[in-house]
């Protein structure tokens, strides 16, 4: 079965005036329309798709990548309204994501953005979004392990940092001593799962633990420094505040990459620079 709000590898079935229609294995078929559509197209080829209903409720494909597929969460700007509902920008020129009043969480204001999670309806079978996220997202039973590579979508802010969704299924929390650079709700992260209480409560971090945080630190300093042409206007001396806003690290992890640097031989560090040692 083909279904809304998913990406497809289809093959093509036949060409007609209107596009090429695609069909899956079971011979269930879709139209992708000419705008799609090569003159390099023949029948036999497989095509990868995004599929979602059109105006008139029909299965259509595109080539286009939407900002968000079904199960996954987004920051999205609501377009337009009606007395069903919000639309939502979701990257498709030729259709809008619907966000039915009852997936509302307090009202929605045209040229707003907000945190949804897409899912396709049991009922009609469109892929719609739902402001609430608490029934996808939850701390139940938790997934992941301290150290573990985890995706992040920020998702609010509070006085000791940032809740953030983890790997789009766990609420965890991402504090402020733990961040060194700006961050806006629906930016998307990589980070690090730092520990899991027993209350279930998720602490993570952008940056890796212990040595491996300091292994990868030293190696994006050098990386970094030679981007300044060899010279970086940070040293022993310099603030914290400056350190994080060019370096995206505490001032600590700083010092220890630095550290790794000098003691492989390949910088040197003042009040106020840092220097690269020529091979």
């Amino acid at each position: 079965m083909i279904h809304a709000g998913t990406h497809h590898d289809l093959t093509v079935a036949r060409i007609s005036d209107h596009g090429l229609y695609l069909a899956n294995a079971e011979g269930d078929e879709v139209l992708l329309p000419n705008r799609y559509v090569s003159l390099k197209d023949a029948v036999g080829d497989t095509r990868r798709v995004f599929v979602y209903h059109d105006s008139e409720d029909r299965l259509v494909a595109t080539t286009e990548e939407p900002f968000v597929t079904a199960g996954g969460i987004a920051h999205l700007q609501v377009v337009d309204k009606n007395d069903h509902g919000a639309f939502l920008d979701w990257g498709l020129s030729a259709k809008h994501l619907f966000l039915p009043n009852r997936n509302q969480q307090g009202g929605v204001v045209v040229g707003h953005k907000y945190l949804v999670w897409v899912y396709e309806d049991s009922v009609t079978g469109r892929a719609v979004a739902s402001m609430k996220l608490r029934s996808v997202v939850a701390n139940d039973e938790i997934g992941v392990t301290p150290g573990e590579q985890v995706d992040l979508t920020v998702a609010s802010e509070s006085d000791i940092g940032w809740r953030v969704i983890v790997n789009g299924r766990h609420w965890g929390m991402l504090y402020k001593n733990q961040l060194f650079a700006p961050v806006s709700i629906g930016d998307r992260l990589t980070g690090f799962v730092r520990r899991v209480t027993d209350e279930k409560r998720i602490d993570v971090a952008i940056q890796k633990q212990g040595y491996n945080e300091v292994k990868d630190a030293s190696a994006r300093l050098l990386e970094l420094i030679e981007r300044h042409g060899g010279v970086l206007p940070l040293g022993d001396r310099s603030a914290p505040e400056d350190v994080a806003a060019l370096t995206a690290m505490s001032k600590k992890v700083f010092k220890r990459a630095l550290g790794v640097l000098m003691k492989q031989g390949k910088a040197t560090v003042s009040d106020t620079e840092t220097k690269l040692i020529e091979s």
